[in-house]
């Protein structure tokens, strides 16, 4: 009479559920980390200050004869975005890459009476840590 008992459900699984489970909350949490990185990211993009501040850096000859051309905007914009109505501030970093170097523009603006104003807008390039104010005119060449 020396029958063994059957082990219960956890005692037959254990050995595969618990690194699927953690496994499965790893992925859940990443995943749910990745969404919110997402739509931040898209919520600064679709911005009236980085949209103007990147149709202006990319027009720029001086940024276009250092990096080169097309210049392209990188994914991940660091800084902040207070909009009240007709009125905010932006403060941003936003990486920009060419086929002949990386750069960020760094942006700063107040918003007024429902337009935006520029107070820096530069790009400083990653190698030589050169500084081009976009806010300058340059002089015409003749």
């Amino acid at each position: 009479m020396n029958q063994q008992k059957d082990k219960n459900w956890w005692g037959r699984n254990w050995k595969w559920f618990v690194p699927v489970g953690c496994l499965s909350t790893l992925i859940l949490f990443a995943t749910f980390i990745a969404l919110i990185l997402y739509l931040v990211a898209g919520i600064t993009k679709s911005s009236e200050a980085y949209k103007k501040a990147v149709v202006i850096a990319k027009a720029h000859p001086g940024v276009q004869e250092s990096i080169g051309t097309p210049v392209e905007e990188g994914f991940f914009t660091s800084g902040s975005i207070n909009i009240s109505g007709p009125t905010g501030q932006a403060d941003l970093a936003i990486p920009v890459s060419g086929p002949d170097g990386k750069a960020t523009l760094h942006v700063v603006a107040a918003k007024s009476a429902g337009q935006w104003t520029f107070s820096t807008l530069v790009v400083e390039l990653k190698e030589t840590g050169q500084r081009i104010d976009l806010l300058v005119q340059e002089p015409e060449k003749k």
